[in-house]
């Protein structure tokens, strides 16, 4: 299967005008080592700009993903100064349980139809995996500094590479509002 990588604006996603056009990514539901991190950051939704906002973990810059079943997802996002603090605990702990889930989604304009879709997404169903390794270190890490290239809310980068759990996931596909399509992602073992 094809590589999966977006790049989304982090200023669209905080402060969301429907002339941009830009790809924009939420981090949706995070929880890693049993430990839930806060949806506390209240955005647009693109699809439904009228709407109330939604509370998401963080606002992507990046997400990449090489479209094998068992290749890992890295998400890169903006998160609150809070969720910070708890990544931070986390990150410095010595973690015997690296289990992670996740919900995500990323949105892509359809000039044809003028409207926002959902490009690439978990379809509101937690995905299951763990926190990937790079060497002998766990790919996940929160900058102690704050970003700058959006200043309110105060927020932080954050990154994470998550590996399938044993079991078969969906990973949601779509190239247009109409164009859609599941991908499988993680091996059922048993």
């Amino acid at each position: 299967m094809a590589a999966t990588s977006y790049y989304c604006s982090v200023d669209q996603g905080f402060n969301f005008r429907p002339d941009a056009q830009d790809y924009v990514g939420h981090l949706t539901k995070l929880k890693v080592a049993g430990k839930e991190i806060s949806a506390d950051l209240e955005v647009t939704n693109p699809e439904e700009i009228t709407g109330d906002n939604v509370k998401v973990v963080g606002v992507m810059s990046q997400i990449d993903w090489a479209g094998g079943i068992a290749e890992p997802i890295n998400i890169d996002c903006q998160v609150s100064i809070k969720n910070k603090q708890t990544i931070a605990l986390l990150q410095d702990s010595d973690l015997s349980d690296t289990t992670v889930e996740f919900q995500f989604k990323v949105y892509e304009y359809d000039p044809a139809k003028k409207k926002y879709f959902m490009c690439l997404h978990s379809n509101d169903t937690d995905l299951k995996g763990l926190i990937a390794k790079e060497g002998s270190s766990l790919d996940m890490h929160v900058d102690l500094d704050a970003s700058g290239e959006v200043v309110n809310p105060i927020n932080f980068a954050f990154s994470i590479g998550i590996m399938p759990a044993d079991e078969k996931q969906d990973i949601h596909k779509a190239v247009s509002v109409d164009g859609k399509y599941v991908q499988a992602w993680g091996v059922t073992v048993g």
